[in-house]
């Protein structure tokens, strides 16, 4: 369980192929890496991941099939920056919303825009997310806790508005994603268990 509030920034250091399509990835990070157990969860841009070993400030994940074919395309290669969380321990400030780091689609940029400081963002989710993507609700995009400024459905998607200030660009890499990226979802988990309970209602 995470909250989104971002604590590092990551980068892909190597990526070894494991027998069939699964991967060992290797995360260079400023995380204090003494503290963290092995298989002990890490969310990276998002995606809640078993550290497997650690070692001179990097930490290894395994990367299954499954996880490589949910999330963005091409997150897994060296050099790529992730958004790192360590997962949350009894008492600590829920300073975003309840993070599961299950990605429920990939998204994509499709406006970017500097406002007074900040960066104005339109994304396009997958339709399928639609009924779970409400305006001042919680998403989280590549890991990051936002609030949702707008929503407009289309035929085939799903277009809402963020709002990311200064201090989020800074420390999470949303401050460099471009019109035409990719990136994780995840919808807030109320609204995903309301939207499981109304496609199966008969």
């Amino acid at each position: 369980m995470f909250t989104g509030i971002i604590t590092d920034i990551g980068t892909i250091d190597a990526v070894a192929a494991r027998p069939g399509e699964d991967l060992a990835v290797t995360i260079a990070c400023g995380l204090d890496l003494g503290e963290v157990a092995l298989g002990a969860s890490i969310a990276c841009s998002g995606v809640c991941l078993t550290v497997t070993g650690k070692a001179d400030g990097r930490f290894r994940v395994d990367v299954s099939a499954e996880t490589r074919a949910r999330t963005a395309p091409g997150m897994w290669r060296e050099g790529r920056r992730l958004n790192l969380e360590r997962s949350l321990k009894v008492g600590d400030e829920l300073g975003g919303h309840i993070v599961t780091g299950h990605v429920d689609g990939v998204g994509r940029v499709v406006a970017r825009v500097a406002r007074e400081g900040s960066i104005a963002l339109t994304l396009a989710a997958p339709y399928a997310l639609a009924g779970a993507i409400a305006e001042k609700g919680a998403i989280a995009v590549d890991g990051v806790s936002l609030t949702v400024n707008a929503v407009r459905d289309e035929a085939d998607s799903c277009l809402f508005d963020l709002n990311i200030i200064p201090h989020t660009a800074k420390w999470t890499t949303l401050g460099t994603v471009a019109e035409g990226d990719a990136v994780n979802l995840e919808i807030d988990i109320l609204a995903r268990y309301l939207k499981r309970m109304l496609d199966t209602r008969v």
